[in-house]
């Protein structure tokens, strides 16, 4: 039944276009993820780069699909743009201007949507500049720089550069968005995590051919993947049905209203942002001690947040589910959603309309986030368990958790749900028989 889907899926023309395309988009990206920004020396650069893995050099590194740590004109990948968008949607919290602008519809979010633009340049050329200033910073032990020819035209050059490559990547994911199929910023991200699989395949590959791990723990490790894959798709797709009622009302001689419906509260509301900023905080130590490396008090808080403590996991579980609920209170505003409800004559059956509704949704919230933050908490930590005690290689083993697989299982959700829309209104059968990929429909 998958391979009869496969091949309906490029039945489609329409689709078939707009999959090519996608796929043509991400492979111009991974190209330029290759091309190294002039004036580097990329052999001292690789090997002053293996100590910076744990740090938020990389973070940042898998967020750009490796091509921060070549120091490739795409190294800043989509994060300068990600921050912007984070930024203005924070002060869509606290600055008034930006609340009229989220509830303008579609010209408040061209505007938006401009500013963000304007907020990618500027942290880009922010973010280039710093990245210029550390990458002459990089030495080896024999005196070889990882810039042989350090100075202003390096940082100029390493500015343009690297800011041009931002602004194309976010011009790459509109135009997925516009022709192709699926987010075009998430499937960016997505294929630069997907790209760094193949390696870590074959180095947990190398270690079964020496015997370092037996047929029977390969096949329990791939059997936990599978769980761990499992029970995120079920936090992802998880909803809590609110049931709503709206009342009818007589305009002339028609009647309006007068339905039952739901309103979907998602059970994990936050995503994967409260994973990626626990992470960055708990990497500061480390990252600190890449610049003092001779202090002993950052030495020894490094020795503390270590990857494998039972301080750093215990720390970094109670960090995620803060932030957890931190987001959710900015992603989802309980006063908006009640005001909007009482505006358009709906109510929630039994509860009040108004304060009422917005405590009651306030507490269903509060109830379904906690869940959502512990279980976000444990998949976080699998990782730095599965290398200290089944000694996996960190680059396989982030791929049982952490910031990379909620990505990975959101991403191809959604393409997913995308994929089987099409499908569906072509009078074709999906991917799965039952319908149970959420967002199919006609």
């Amino acid at each position: 039944m998958m391979l009869e889907t496969f091949r309906n899926v490029f039945k489609i023309g329409d689709l078939r276009r707009k999959i090519l395309f996608t796929l043509m988009i991400l492979g111009i990206e991974r190209i330029g993820t290759h091309i190294v920004t002039p004036g580097i020396d990329t052999a001292v650069l690789a090997e002053g780069f293996r100590d910076l893995q744990n740090t938020l050099f990389g973070l940042y590194d898998l967020f750009a699909g490796g091509a921060f740590s070549k120091a490739a004109i795409f190294g800043l990948g989509i994060m300068p743009y990600i921050s912007a968008s984070i930024i203005i949607q924070l002060l869509g919290a606290v600055i008034p201007y930006f609340q009229k602008l989220q509830k303008e519809g579609e010209e408040g979010r061209k505007k938006i949507m401009q500013y963000t633009r304007y907020g990618t340049l500027l942290i880009s050329a922010m973010q280039s500049l710093g990245v210029a200033i550390f990458l002459q910073s990089i030495q080896l032990a024999d005196g070889r720089l990882a810039v042989p020819n350090p100075g202003i035209g390096f940082q100029l050059l390493t500015m343009i550069s690297m800011t041009s490559g931002t602004m194309l990547i976010m011009w790459l994911g509109e135009l997925i968005d516009q022709h192709g199929i699926g987010n075009g910023i998430s499937l960016i991200i997505f294929i630069g995590i997907i790209a760094r699989f193949p390696a870590a395949i074959m180095e947990e590959y190398q270690q079964f051919s020496i015997g370092q791990r037996g047929l029977l723990a390969e096949i329990m490790l791939v059997a936990l993947a599978l769980v761990v894959i499992y029970f995120i798709v079920l936090l992802t797709q998880g909803t809590r049905k609110i049931p709503v009622q709206y009342a009818k009302r007589v305009v002339g001689r028609k009647v309006y209203g007068g339905v039952n419906t739901h309103f979907p509260l998602k059970v994990n509301t936050a995503g994967v942002m409260p994973i990626i900023f626990a992470q960055a905080i708990m990497f500061v130590p480390s990252t600190l001690l890449t610049f003092l490396p001779d202090s002993d008090f950052f030495l020894s808080l490094q020795q503390l947040f270590s990857m494998d403590s039972w301080f750093y996991w215990i720390v970094y579980g109670l960090m995620i589910v803060f932030f957890t609920y931190f987001y959710t209170a900015i992603a989802l505003n309980p006063v908006e959603v009640a005001e909007n409800l009482k505006k358009q004559g709906g109510f929630i059956p039994g509860v009040r309309p108004g304060k009422k509704t917005q405590e009651f949704l306030d507490n269903i919230l509060t109830r379904i986030t906690l869940p959502s933050s512990i279980f976000l908490a444990i998949v976080a930590i699998i990782p730095a368990m599965l290398a200290k005690w089944a000694k996996i290689p960190y680059s396989l083993a982030s791929f049982y958790g952490g910031t990379g697989l909620l990505i990975i299982v959101g991403v191809a959700l959604d393409f997913l749900q995308q994929v089987e829309s099409h499908l569906f209104m072509r009078h074709y059968d999906g991917f799965m028989k039952s319908g149970r990929v959420r967002g199919r429909r006609g």
